[in-house]
This record gives C-alpha cells, structure tokens and sequence, in this order.
C-alpha cells in the first residue's frame, strides 16, 4: 500500500515563504509524475506545478517566478518551495504521483494523492 503525506504548509504573511514536503511510502518500484494541486474554497483544484523523472518541470502562470518545485528520488520526496506568497495562493495544497508497485508479480502503475496540507497567506 502507498501514501503520500504533505506537510509544511502553516499561516504566513504576504511576501514570506514556506516550503512543502510530500513524502511517499510504502511497497514503492519506482515513481514517475509528480505534481502539487491545490483548491481554494469555491474553485475548483488547479494544477501549481509539476515534475517528471527526468526533472522537466511546469508551473502554473501564476506561480512563475515564484514557486520552484523539485525532488530527491532517494528520499521518495517532492518538495515545493514558495517564496513571495500572495493572499491569493491560499488553498489546500495537495500532492499527486504515478507510482509504480508490483501486484502479484506484475508491475502496476496508479495514481496517488495526498490528504493535503492548508497554506493560508494573510495580506
């Protein structure tokens, strides 16, 4: 079985930062994707960021500049560094990877997602 579990997110105040961490665990062969999603309440879960094997990463237009994400395969983490945070980057910030694991004696890829961690940027 696989988890994902986020932490670091916390209360802020405009242009601080935070930095935060989703580490997988579990009966872990290999990980592929992964990306933070966040949803602030009334909107719908956006994509901020994302990050491949071979560390090609995407970010959000809004993020641009300001957010840098990243991941140490060693440690089955991905990290997510926010820097100059705005009130708007308030969410439920959640991560997601294609993990692979195997599955009597078959290698399966699935979708994992986080239980989320709340970031709350004041002005």
């Amino acid at each position: 079985q696989v988890q994902l579990v986020e932490s670091g997110g916390g209360l802020v105040q405009a242009g601080g930062s935070l930095r935060l961490s989703c580490a997988a665990s579990g009966s872990i062969v290999a990980i592929n994707f992964m990306a933070w999603y966040r949803q602030a309440p009334g909107k719908q879960r956006e994509l901020v960021a994302s990050i491949t094997r071979v560390r090609n990463t995407n970010y959000a237009d809004s993020v641009k500049g300001r957010f840098t994400i990243s991941r140490d395969d060693a440690k089955n983490t991905m990290y997510l560094q926010m820097n100059n945070l705005k009130p708007e980057d308030t969410a439920v910030y959640y991560c997601n990877a294609v993990i692979a694991t195997m599955r009597s004696m078959k290698l399966t890829w699935n979708d994992y997602w986080g239980q989320g961690t709340q970031v709350t940027v004041s002005s």
